[in-house]
């Protein structure tokens, strides 16, 4: 008989995942929807809830950690994340990007128009903004993470460009409902690389209260209500785990936050590109986030000779607004009621 002392003791581990959206309200430039999934112990589980001011310089709300044109904090997350997942480090932004990519190139390049498809895909004279240090500093903190009891296991982004967000319009689907549908394939996503059930944190989405009758790759799946209000939805999917849809989630969940940091890089670098596109034509050109400010303003001014000239689709380029869809009856069986 083992003596107290020598006996093992069962660690539990939970598969946590943070996604979060970047992107939801500009005019210009791709909507992008981020996720990092990690296994974590139960004390690991209480530092991805309460960080502490040890992460508060590297992690968290990406609004507030860096801004359009100085994203290297987030790019030199993706970088430590991407080496870790692979063990070989990105040799180019564009590497990395389709590291982190969920979607094929194939995919994400099907709808773009064969005579500019390089407005959102040419990659010539990218270059690594974060040095060295920074991506080993992160690094550094993914290794005081793992003996916290987090280890991250990879970090995955869905890209939906402005084509792809002006097609759903036109059916009716709203920005939010595709952001909210990309963060279901993120968690499904998360559920069959891993194989295990999945506790997962998300921005709200558009502040809904109720997510019921808006889901989409989960909406043939059965679900418990656990809560449903403006700071906190959260429901229970047999076979893939439990979400919950937190208000300012990037601010409280570790892993929002670096899911933030993360997209927020994959985003800006896709909006310089375009930039950078117009800029072959008019080395001028304002230095344009994309988001409804007057530098995007006169950037969108200042190409349209160019956009019209080099025949540039108004709808891989403009976002539009979606059509009022008929307000549909809730499914009975959409939800079960949540147990007490």
């Amino acid at each position: 008989m083992r003596s107290p002392t020598t006996e093992k003791t069962h660690v539990r581990r939970r598969i946590l995942v943070g996604a979060d959206e970047n992107g939801m309200g500009p005019i210009l430039g791709p909507l992008v929807v981020t996720a990092v999934t990690a296994d974590a112990s139960e004390a690991g589980e209480r530092v991805v809830r309460k960080p502490g001011r040890r992460f508060e310089k590297s992690i968290g709300d990406s609004k507030g950690l860096v801004s359009f044109g100085d994203g290297d904090l987030g790019e030199a997350w993706a970088r430590a994340l991407c080496s870790r997942e692979s063990g070989k480090p990105a040799a180019t932004p564009d590497e990395l990007l389709h590291r982190l990519f969920l979607d094929s190139k194939t995919f994400l390049r099907a709808p773009c128009p064969s005579h500019h498809h390089d407005m959102c895909w040419g990659d010539s004279d990218e270059r690594f903004g974060s040095d060295d240090a920074l991506v080993a500093a992160c690094d550094n903190d993914l290794a005081k993470l793992e003996a916290k009891g987090i280890s991250i296991r990879f970090a995955r982004s869905i890209v939906v460009c402005n084509q792809r967000l002006n097609e759903e319009a036109a059916k009716g689907v709203s920005r939010f409902e595709v952001d909210l549908h990309a963060m279901e394939r993120l968690i499904l996503h998360a559920r069959n690389e891993t194989g295990e059930l999945v506790q997962a944190t998300c921005g709200k989405v558009g502040g809904f209260g109720y997510y019921g009758d808006k889901f989409g790759p989960l909406g043939g799946h059965l679900h418990a209500v656990i809560q449903e209000d403006r700071a906190r939805s959260a429901y229970s999917f047999p076979g893939v785990g439990q979400i919950a849809f937190v208000r300012d989630a990037d601010e409280q969940d570790l892993l929002v936050g670096l899911a933030s940091l993360v997209g927020k890089w994959v985003r800006d670098a896709l909006m310089l590109r375009i930039v950078r596109h117009f800029r072959q034509h008019n080395d001028e050109l304002p230095l344009a986030s994309g988001y409804h400010d007057p530098v995007t303003s006169r950037f969108i001014d200042a190409t349209k000779l160019v956009r019209k000239r080099t025949k540039i689709d108004p709808k891989c380029f403009l976002r539009e607004s979606a059509t009022p869809k008929k307000p549909k009856k809730k499914p009975i069986s959409s939800a079960l009621p949540a147990k007490q």
